[in-house]
């Protein structure tokens, strides 16, 4: 309490100096208060002893250790890396190896000072990362039969060692440790092997016998499942085979690869070892107790490239009791493959294959073939005859129609909408040659608005969009301005569409001419629709593929010379002999439906119908649609198709000057279609720009088909009224 007391007065004396030095300050507290509990607690503190700062609870750690032993006549010597970090502050003592020779030791080209305690070799060194090199070595203990020496581990996180030992046939074994990689060449053997930290590791190992003979008295089976592959610059040869034993134990075999062929692997489930020797593979079975092995060879040859003739033999297993073994054969690209069976080989349908043979296979197999070979027999051999065709382009994008309406004004300036019914797979945007002088003003995608982009070969509308699914045929407009010529009393005027980067079917354009003149076609690649008896109401140009006639008549079938079993080649000719590039192809058989468009050669290909009634029918927009029919039972089928001109192909014999002298004005005007109506609506209120709509008028309504990279035209010749 006097303790107390004291320290109190000592507060307040203090506070009573202070108060005197220092003038008062309203917002400052003169005194300070505590409670007794707070005093005690500040007395605990006070008397409190610093606790010190924590430390390491070892002075240093290794954290792995890398070693490469090499082993050389009677001494296996290497090199360890220990890396690991001193912990401690000053030099610390770093255990590495016990009961080892350690010739040298240095980290970063420097000497290390080295301590023994016992057994144990420790280095002496300081606060911070550290890798050790220590160089070390041991001599060989030989037996009959194997030779071995002990391995001292360093005491680490990890240890990894990688042994180099003679002999390429040579079987390294481990006391401890996981042996984690294999492999052999240039007379040496080289084994990687993750180790236990801190012990000794025998290191052992024996040369096996080089020779590959069956083990006496050993009588196997053997079932060889080889496929072929046609590739543009090699051919590729798989061998999976399959080994029985009926009798003893298996030790080793021996498979005969065929002339001009190159090994490039050999692998296994009950592979242990191979090597190979005039066109002889000698495979080491691993556990020869097995009643079944089986192992995968891979080969390859080059050959010139295109089309080619080759002779290929399979590979063989030799000293077997029995041999079977079938041949599948597929080709990159688009192949017709001829091959001539030979004796003891025999063709066979490709499904009836087995299953492991299909697994290997990447693309569709074009030919099969089974045989069997007796003990001592040939070795089967094929002729190949491979014809390659180049690839044929692929359309990414077809528009089956084009609808154009073009409004004239007295001034000459033209607005025309194109409107595209598009089938899209890929093709981002559609390329547009405009006419000299024109712009676009206005696109339309699928409903949506769109903004075109300029290109240095023309003007690009694109095509996709976010969400857009393009699986189904979609519409695709635009609409652009043309400043032409003014017009005159009389005189002649040419209207042109722009050339477009998508084939288009058929291309329908209706010019809507001022009423105070009257005009008449005299020239241009476009036919006018008046020449189609089949009219439609509204003056809509609706003719399609489906209105022209049906031919009905027997398929003609030709020989199926290469043609695989379950598939249909055919051609679409025209009645010359011509190929037809574009015809869509379809077969129908019971409820199953395929469809397919011919290349550019008018060649298709369907594969995989089922058996049953087949109906071909065949379309193409100008031609009449063809319908053939006939029994398909599985087997190979070529066919040629031959399409007939319709109605709309017959008018365009009629030359533009002939048919304008033939008819008079009245059969060529015509008033306003909705096209013409929905265009002045959309120029009067939605389109960007400013145009005097002519309100009255004349349609002139022409027609062309199979529009393909050019510029349909028309040539007016015009008086006002």
């Amino acid at each position: 309490m006097t303790t107390r007391i004291s320290f109190c007065t000592l507060v307040l004396l203090a506070g009573a100096t202070f108060a005197q030095a220092q003038p008062p300050r309203p917002d400052l507290p003169r005194t300070v208060s505590m409670t007794l509990a707070e005093y005690n607690r500040l007395l605990a503190l006070a008397a409190r002893t610093p606790v010190a700062a924590a430390a390491a609870p070892v002075a240093a750690v290794a954290a792995a250790a890398d070693l490469k032993v090499t082993v050389d006549r009677e001494t296996a010597r290497g090199t360890f890396t220990v890396t690991g970090q001193v912990l401690h502050n000053g030099v610390a003592r770093v255990p590495l190896l016990t009961g080892a020779s350690v010739m040298n030791a240095t980290a970063g080209g420097r000497p290390v000072p080295l301590a023994v305690d016992g057994q144990t070799l420790q280095a002496l060194l300081p606060p911070g990362p550290f890798t050790v090199d220590l160089e070390w070595a041991s001599p060989i203990v030989y037996r009959p039969g194997r030779a071995s020496f002990t391995l001292t581990v360093p005491q680490a996180g990890a240890a990894r060692v990688t042994l180099d030992v003679p002999g390429e046939r040579t079987d390294v074994r481990l006391s401890s440790g996981l042996i984690t990689r294999r492999s052999a060449g240039i007379g040496r053997t080289t084994v990687e092997a993750t180790l236990d930290p801190g012990s000794a590791t025998e290191v052992s190992w024996s040369v096996r016998d080089s020779a590959a003979t069956p083990a006496k008295d050993a009588r196997a089976f053997a079932d060889v499942l080889t496929l072929i592959t046609l590739n543009d610059a090699d051919v590729r040869m798989a061998a999976l085979i399959d080994v029985t034993v009926i009798q003893g134990e298996l030790r080793s075999l021996t498979a005969r690869l065929p002339e001009g062929y190159e090994l490039t692997s050999v692998t296994g489930s009950s592979l242990e070892d191979s090597s190979i020797r005039d066109r002889e593979v000698a495979l080491t079975v691993g556990n020869p107790s097995a009643r079944s092995h089986q192992f995968l060879i891979n080969l390859e040859r080059p050959h010139a490239g295109g089309s080619f003739q080759f002779e290929t033999g399979v590979v063989t297993v030799k000293d077997m009791q029995r041999e079977r073994g079938e041949v599948g054969i597929e080709g990159v690209g688009t192949l017709d493959l001829s091959a001539a069976d030979r004796p003891g080989v025999h063709r066979i349908d490709v499904r009836e294959l087995n299953s492991s043979l299909h697994a290997l296979t990447r693309l569709p197999i074009m030919a099969a073939f089974r045989y069997q070979r007796p003990a001592g027999s040939v070795p089967p051999a094929l002729a190949l005859d491979v014809k390659r065709f180049d690839d044929a382009g692929v359309l990414a994008a077809v528009a089956d129609r084009a609808v154009a309406t073009t409004m004239i004004t007295s001034e000459g300036r033209a607005l025309t909408e194109i409107r595209l019914e598009l089938r899209n797979r890929s093709q981002p945007f559609l390329k547009v040659e405009l006419p000299a002088g024109a712009s676009i003003v206005s696109v339309d995608l699928a409903g949506q608005s769109a903004k075109p982009a300029a290109g240095p070969d023309g003007t690009r509308v694109p095509l996709m969009r976010a969400g857009l699914r393009t699986a189904a045929s979609y519409s695709v407009s635009f609409v652009y301005m043309h400043a032409g010529t003014p017009f005159q009393k009389k005189g002649d005027i040419q209207m042109t569409l722009p050339k477009m980067d998508v084939p288009i079917g058929v291309v329908e354009w209706e010019l809507f001419v001022p009423e105070q003149y009257s005009a008449r076609a005299v020239d241009g690649n476009m036919i006018d629709s008046h020449r189609f008896p089949a009219r439609h109401d509204n003056h809509s140009l609706n003719l399609r593929m489906s209105e022209l006639p049906l031919v009905r008549r027997p398929a003609r079938l030709l020989p199926a010379d290469g043609v695989p079993s379950g598939q249909i080649r055919g051609r679409v000719v025209d009645n010359a002999g011509g190929a037809m590039p574009g015809a869509t192809v379809s077969i129908s058989v019971g409820g199953y439906r395929s469809s397919v468009v011919s290349d550019s050669r008018g060649e298709f290909t369907i594969s995989g119908l089922p058996n049953g009634e087949v109906v071909v029918t065949t379309e193409l927009n100008g031609f009449k649609t063809h319908q053939a029919t006939f029994g398909f039972d599985g087997g190979p089928r070529r066919m040629e198709i031959a399409m007939e001109l319709g109605r709309l192909e017959e008018t365009i014999t009629v030359s533009a000057e002939s048919s304008a002298n033939e008819r008079d004005e009245k059969q060529v005007a015509a008033p306003p279609s909705q096209n013409v109506v929905n265009l002045q609506q959309r120029a009067a209120g939605v389109l960007p720009i400013r145009i005097d709509v002519p309100r009255a008028g004349v349609s002139h309504q022409f027609i062309k088909p199979l529009v393909v990279n050019s510029e349909p035209m028309v040539k007016f010749r015009y008086k006002r009224r």
